[in-house]
C-alpha cells in the first residue's frame, strides 16, 4: 500500500478530525497547514470575555477523546482549547502541523493528477489529496459602513478581541446581538461606563442549564469511563429532538418549538422589568429561524441604567461614534463589532483551480454546493469538512465533522490500495443531491428566514435533517457516485 500525500488546511476540530480518521485508515503522509501560530481554530481566536460553547461539553468533543475533566456542563473557551491541545498531543497529531502557513491557492495538474498548494510565504506543497477544513466561522465580518475607518478610538471584532484596550469606565458601542455578543456583553457590562447595543434583529434567548460539575461527577466518570459514553448519548438524543423540530412541519416540531418559545417568553418577562425594553427584545421572526441562543445573563445585562439598546439601523461611523438612520449620533470611546462571520464563504481567500482549469469560485458564485457537503465535480481528490449544507441549528458540529472525516478516509484508503490515483464525484450524483437539499430546505423553517443561513435564493449552510441521518449516509462510500480520474 502506497500512502497518498494529504494536505489538510486548518488545525481546528475539522482538520484534526480528518487527520485522525486518515491515520486510523492507515494513511500516514499527512501535513496540516495552519495560517496562525498555534492550533485550535475558533477556540484559539475567540478569547473575548465570557467566550464559551452553547453545546454541552459531553457532546462537543471528539468521540475518540471523551473527557472526564470538563469543569462545567457548558465549557468555556480556555477549557475547550486546552482539551483540543491535550487530545491532539495524546493522539500524536501535533507533529503534522505547520503553522504560519496561509494557503492562497490550490491548482490541479491534469497530467500528474496531483494538487499544488500555494502559501503566502511562497512555499508550495504537492499533494495527492487536499482537505479544506477552513470552517464556517473562521473569517469575521465587519460591515462596510460609511466612515468606518474614521473612528478615532479602538474598534475591533469580537473574534479579534483587543485585550490591550482598557474598557474600564469607557463608553462602549456594541454592534450586533448574536451568539458572541450575548456572551461578551455580560462579560464587560460591569466594567464600562456606558454601553450602547445596536440591535438589527432580536434573538430568541432561553435559559442555559449550565452548572459546575461537582467533584463526585469527575470521580465517578473517572472510575467508570463508560458513563461518559452514556452521558454523551443522552445529550445527543436530546439535541436530535431540536434538529427534528427544525426540519419542518412534522407532528413533533410545533410542540418542541412552542415549548422553547414559552421558555423564552417567561425568561424575558422575569429578567427584564422595563416594558419598553422588553418590546425591543421581542424577535421579529419565528422561533428557530435563527439559531436559538442560551444565556442566563444577557437580558439582565441589558436591563441596566447605563445600557441602552438601539433598534434604529446603523447608518455610518464618525470619528466620535456611531450614527443611526434617524440622524442620532451615539458617542463612543470604543466600538466592538459582534457582527458574525462569513459563513457562506467556504473558500476564504483561496483561489481553487480544478480539472481542465475549472474555477471553484466561479462555480460557487451563486451559492456553494457539494455532494454530501464534501466534494464537487471537476475537482478530483479535493474534499471539504464543514462544507456547504452541513451546519446545524442544534446539536454538535463535531458529529458532522467526524462523519465527513470517515468518508474521506475511505476514499484515501482506496487510493492507497490502488490502482486508482484520483476520484471525482459524478456530476449527476452531485446535482441530484443538491436538488434534494434545496427541496428539503424549502420545506424547513429556514426557507422563510432572511438571515445568515441563506445566500440569495439558495440555503447554502444548513443540513436539513438529523445528525444521525447524515452519519448513516456517510458511513459507507457509495462508489457508484464516484468515478476514477484517468
Amino acid at each position: 500500500m502506497t500512502s497518498p500525500r494529504v494536505v489538510i488546511i486548518g488545525a481546528g476540530f475539522g482538520g484534526f478530525s480528518a487527520a485522525k480518521s486518515l491515520r486510523d485508515a492507515g494513511v500516514g503522509d499527512i501535513t496540516i497547514l495552519e495560517r496562525a501560530s498555534d492550533i485550535g481554530g475558533v477556540w484559539r481566536d475567540n478569547t473575548y470575555p465570557g467566550a464559551a460553547c452553547d453545546v454541552p461539553s459531553a457532546l462537543y468533543s471528539w468521540s475518540w477523546s471523551l473527557n472526564p475533566s470538563w469543569p462545567r456542563t457548558y465549557s468555556a473557551q480556555a477549557d475547550i482549547l486546552d482539551y483540543i491541545q491535550k487530545s491532539v498531543a495524546e493522539a500524536g497529531l501535533g507533529d503534522l502541523v505547520r503553522t504560519n502557513q496561509q494557503v492562497t491557492g490550490l491548482s490541479y495538474d491534469d497530467g500528474t493528477r496531483t494538487w499544488s498548494v500555494s502559501t503566502a510565504t511562497g512555499e508550495t506543497y504537492e499533494a495527492d489529496i487536499v482537505i479544506s477544513a477552513l470552517g464556517q466561522l473562521s473569517n469575521p465580518v465587519i460591515p462596510d459602513l460609511p466612515g468606518r475607518d474614521t473612528f478615532e478610538g479602538p474598534a475591533f471584532h469580537s473574534a479579534r478581541w483587543r485585550h490591550d484596550v482598557d474598557l474600564d469606565g469607557a463608553r462602549v458601542a456594541v454592534v450586533g446581538t448574536g451568539a458572541s455578543a450575548i456572551q461578551f456583553v455580560p462579560g464587560i457590562v460591569d466594567r464600562v461606563g456606558s454601553m450602547t447595543v445596536f440591535q438589527r434583529s432580536a434573538p430568541y434567548v432561553v435559559p442555559k442549564p449550565d452548572v459546575s460539575y461537582p467533584g463526585s461527577h469527575r470521580r465517578l466518570v473517572g472510575r467508570f469511563p463508560r458513563l461518559l459514553g452514556t452521558e454523551r448519548g443522552s445529550v445527543f438524543r436530546l439535541t436530535e429532538v431540536l434538529n427534528r423540530a427544525l426540519e419542518g412541519e412534522s407532528r413533533t416540531s410545533k410542540p418542541v418549538l412552542k415549548s422553547l418559545e414559552s421558555s423564552w417568553r417567561m425568561h424575558l418577562r422575569r429578567q427584564v422589568k422595563d416594558p419598553a425594553l422588553r418590546q425591543k427584545l421581542r424577535p421579529d421572526h419565528p422561533i428557530g429561524c435563527k439559531r436559538i441562543l442560551f444565556s442566563n445573563n444577557w437580558y439582565p445585562a441589558l436591563d441596566r441604567d447605563h445600557v441602552e439598546v438601539v433598534t434604529e439601523a446603523v447608518a455610518g461611523v464618525e470619528p466620535s461614534g456611531v450614527r443611526t438612520a434617524d440622524g442620532t449620533l451615539h458617542e463612543a470611546d470604543v466600538i466592538i463589532w459582534g457582527t458574525g462571520f462569513a459563513a457562506t464563504d467556504f473558500l476564504g481567500s483561496i483561489t481553487v483551480t480544478g480539472r481542465d482549469g475549472a474555477d471553484l469560485g466561479a462555480l460557487w458564485a451563486e451559492g456553494a454546493h457539494a455532494h454530501l457537503g464534501i466534494t464537487v465535480p471537476g475537482f478530483p481528490n479535493l474534499f471539504c469538512v464543514y462544507g456547504p449544507n452541513t451546519n446545524l441549528g442544534g446539536s454538535s458540529i463535531i458529529g458532522m465533522l467526524e462523519a465527513q472525516a470517515g468518508y474521506i478516509a475511505q476514499v484515501a484508503r482506496r487510493i492507497a490500495e490502488g490502482p486508482e490515483r484520483a476520484f471525482e464525484v459524478k456530476a449527476e450524483a452531485e446535482a441530484a443531491y443538491d436538488r434534494e437539499m434545496q427541496d428539503r430546505l424549502r420545506d424547513s423553517i429556514w426557507a422563510s428566514c432572511d438571515n445568515w443561513y441563506t445566500d440569495g435564493a439558495r440555503i447554502t449552510t444548513n443540513w436539513p435533517g438529523l445528525v444521525a441521518e447524515y452519519q448513516s449516509r456517510l458511513r459507507e462510500v457509495d462508489w457508484n457516485e464516484l468515478e476514477p480520474v484517468r
